[in-house]
């Protein structure tokens, strides 16, 4: 049985990527929709929640419109680079932030809701700005919704096919991920190798889904 470890290796380095970005665009995103009172929040929280209920098919051809080489995104990014984002691994890190971003969002949203004012207003008593309470105490105190959105999010870009397929298709050692290897395997009636990809993505989302619950019942989030 001939099998391949290009994708397996290429999924980790897009997920690990994806998360990376993920935490430096949702932290001060899920910061801002946890202290705000405008009104206009619920239309952020909608906008972020869409790729829980769009057929990644929907969202993958949207995407593939945006970032192709007419797109809004895609056109200044082959004059700047002499490059196209689709079918790229850049692309596919772009399409899998947005995948995956109500997964970084929602944890980390709920984890600073959860910190309250109180601490946030000592540390305002005691000399500190607005970005020193935030890194010195409101981020330690939500140190579980990092992990959580880090881990769920990581999850679930080893997980993507609709939206790798329409942004990324399927270039081996580019943009070839597991995902798409099985369903090339399945194509090709290669069923060994579907079963050990699909049986490892199964087993590794179990692992996932059991640490999560785990940690929220070890630690319940109290709102102060």
């Amino acid at each position: 049985m001939e099998f391949d470890l290009t994708p397996i290796w290429l999924t980790l380095k897009l997920a690990a990527t994806t998360v990376v970005v993920l935490m430096a665009v949702a932290t001060p995103l899920a910061w801002w929709m946890a202290r705000t009172q405008t009104r206009a929040v619920i239309l952020v929280e909608s906008i972020v929640a869409l790729p829980l209920v769009l057929p990644p098919t929907v969202l993958g051809f949207y995407l593939l419109v945006l970032l192709g080489p007419e797109g809004f995104i895609g056109a200044p990014w082959v004059l700047m680079t002499d490059t196209t984002l689709t079918f790229s691994f850049v692309g596919l890190v772009i399409a899998s932030v947005v995948y995956s971003l109500p997964f970084a969002v929602q944890p980390l949203h709920t984890a600073f809701e959860a910190v309250g004012r109180a601490p946030l207003e000592a540390a305002y008593t005691l000399g500190a700005s607005p970005l020193d309470a935030f890194i010195s105490v409101a981020s330690p105190m939500a140190a579980r919704g990092y992990l959580t959105a880090a881990v769920l999010s990581f999850a679930h870009t080893l997980g993507e096919f609709g939206v790798v397929l329409m942004v990324g298709g399927s270039i081996p050692g580019e943009t070839k991920v597991v995902s798409i290897a099985i369903f090339e395997s399945v194509e090709t009636l290669n069923y060994p190798v579907a079963h050990w990809l699909s049986g490892g993505l199964l087993l590794f989302s179990f692992v996932v889904l059991v640490f999560v619950y785990a940690l929220n019942r070890q630690f319940p989030i109290k709102v102060s």
